[in-house]
């Protein structure tokens, strides 16, 4: 059980990890020990979150998330096997945490009178400006 709010908790059969040897190097037990870690959150078929909150969550995870609906997170920054399965974990809460907050709707507004009036006036300085620069005709 992984517990992201107080009202969202994730059920143990919707997480998978497993463990590779981890890249870069690493010693005498760089070929032995597998302490990298690919955690899988299967997004899709969760029960615990809703629609929107998937959705978000699809837009946020970018190409973490599979074709068949699931997170796919690696860790493999430390040595130790534990501490890379607590930054799994760590990254995935924080990922669905992301998600949770809805985005605040933008509310469309008129721009104001003075604005308008100024932004006219300043057209109309540049086109004067503009006029100004054309060729002068010798005719005297």
């Amino acid at each position: 059980m992984l517990r992201i709010t107080d009202t969202i908790a994730l059920a143990d059969w919707e997480l998978s990890e497993s463990f590779t040897r981890s890249q870069g190097p690493g010693g005498q037990n760089v070929n032995k020990v597998e302490t990298a870690v690919e955690l899988r959150f299967e997004a899709e078929r969760s029960p615990h979150l809703p629609g929107p909150v998937k959705t978000r969550l699809k837009r946020l995870a970018g190409r973490r998330w599979t074709t068949d609906g699931a997170i796919v997170i690696r860790a493999e920054e430390t040595r130790s096997q534990a501490r890379n399965r607590e930054l799994a974990r760590e990254r995935l809460v924080e990922l669905i945490r992301q998600a949770l907050v809805a985005p605040k709707r933008r509310i469309a507004t008129k721009p104001t009178l003075g604005s308008q009036r100024r932004r006219l006036t300043a057209k109309a300085v540049r086109g004067e400006v503009k006029s100004l620069r054309g060729k002068i005709d010798d005719t005297d």
